[in-house]
């Protein structure tokens, strides 16, 4: 006899399923690394024959080869024992979105002829560029005015969309009205703003809550504009807030639990954005012997990008010349001084395809970083101004962001511009 079809169904819908025990996720087997040095990004000197046991996303072990090789039994091996290894680089100050304006003319035609997508496909290229580049983290300071993109390609590489560093957003920079606009002589178009206009302490706190609630993971505002050298070679600026509205972007992101950077090139801007309390000054080509005193005292990070600096001191003209020797000049003094200087390089304000990020670390040492400070400033400082305890270092439990280069860099610091291994979060996406 035939069982009528509702009837299957009705059965099949009502009946319980044998309860099965939820399939385990199979458990990646470990990776044994074979260092032939070990820059570890904390250590005062470099370590040899070193081996590195990486499970999962994480560091498991790190110590001299021969007893860590026998930790890591059945372990697939990367051979980098003719290599330096050293944690992942870290960019503190960079600009997805952006492909080089050192010009007026080159920054219009990316808000005003490039969509918002186009823009954003960019970005993903470069987040890509910057991985195999050896940088796993970057600190991405704002999207000229392509809205909240960068949150967007940080969401598609956490999702394993597109291969990427660790982004940590800051989505949309803050200016006040008129301060950062793409001026044209007919006052009847409205165009794009590079930042969100802010104005008030009530449009400064609306502005935070605002980009926290879109996902930013810092918050940016421009502190100066207009620099100039006085008779005494003190580079002054314009400041952009009053103390009121900078006290109240500063206090209201950190209630938030964000923290604060802030653009200040001139003496004035970096004044004003200490009196706001800001946690990093970005540029400070201006910096003087009593305001690095200021950031030592209080321990606020300096990122100089001097990269870009170079960069656009020719086309620009002016004052931006004579604006790199000053730097140059502050950043020995601020060493002594005890300032942490921490790399970023503005990458985006020159294109990502024209200059490795790397570079910046050759500056540092020629202004007077060694070599090995160079590095942890560009790994373990850097993971501290971003407050990531997990990253910037090669030790037990952090997170296996590792990149190898052929050479010493304590002895030739441009081995980081050619870096030959990339691994992050315990995945390699560069092999030699």
């Amino acid at each position: 006899m035939r069982t009528p079809l509702g009837l299957t169904l009705t059965v099949a819908l009502t009946t319980p399923l044998p309860a099965q025990a939820p399939r385990a996720a199979p458990v990646p087997a470990p990776v044994l690394i074979k260092a032939g040095r070990l820059i570890d990004g904390r250590s005062d000197a470099a370590q040899s024959n070193v081996g590195i046991v990486v499970e999962g996303e994480r560091i498991r072990a790190v110590g001299p080869l021969a007893p860590v090789q026998g930790q890591a039994r059945g372990a697939r091996v990367i051979d980098l024992s003719q290599f330096t290894v050293l944690p992942g680089f870290i960019d503190t100050h960079t600009h997805l979105l952006l492909q080089g304006d050192p010009t007026a003319e080159s920054y219009d035609q990316q808000l005003l002829y490039q969509s918002i997508a186009y823009r954003a496909i960019l970005g993903a290229r470069n987040a890509r560029l910057a991985l195999e580049h050896g940088f796993t983290a970057l600190r991405d300071l704002e999207t000229e005015g392509a809205m909240y993109a960068d949150v967007d390609i940080k969401r598609a590489i956490n999702n394993g969309e597109i291969p990427g560093p660790r982004i940590f957003a800051s989505t949309r920079a803050m200016a006040p009205t008129g301060m950062y606009p793409i001026v044209s002589s007919n006052w009847e178009l409205e165009l794009p703003h590079g930042v969100e206009p802010v104005d008030g302490v009530d449009g400064a706190r609306r502005a935070v809550r605002e980009q926290v609630a879109h996902g930013a993971d810092w918050i940016k505002y421009y502190s100066d504009r207009r620099y100039y050298f006085t008779a005494d070679s003190v580079l002054h600026s314009w400041v952009n807030f009053t103390d009121e509205e900078a006290k109240a972007i500063v206090d209201e992101a950190h209630r938030l639990g964000r923290k604060v950077a802030a653009h200040a090139i001139g003496s004035d801007g970096i004044a004003a954005a200490l009196r706001a309390g800001v946690n990093t000054i970005e540029h400070g080509d201006g910096m003087t012997d009593s305001l690095a005193d200021v950031l030592a005292a209080r321990g606020v990070y300096w990122v100089p990008t001097v990269t870009v600096g170079r960069y656009v001191a020719g086309p620009r003209g002016g004052p931006w010349g004579p604006m790199v020797e000053h730097q140059r000049q502050a950043m020995a003094r601020a060493l002594k001084q005890g300032v942490k200087i921490v790399l970023g390089t503005d990458v985006g304000g020159f294109p990502w395809t024209e200059l490795n990020q790397a570079k910046e670390f050759e500056y540092y040492v020629q202004y007077g970083m060694s070599p090995l400070a160079a590095i942890k400033s560009g790994t373990s400082l850097a993971a501290e101004l971003l407050g990531q305890p997990e990253l910037g270092a090669v030790a037990p439990g952090m997170y296996a962001d590792l990149v190898a280069v052929s050479a010493d860099p304590l002895k030739d610091i441009t081995e980081l511009q050619r870096v030959r291994f990339v691994m992050k979060g315990g995945v390699v996406y560069l092999s030699p």
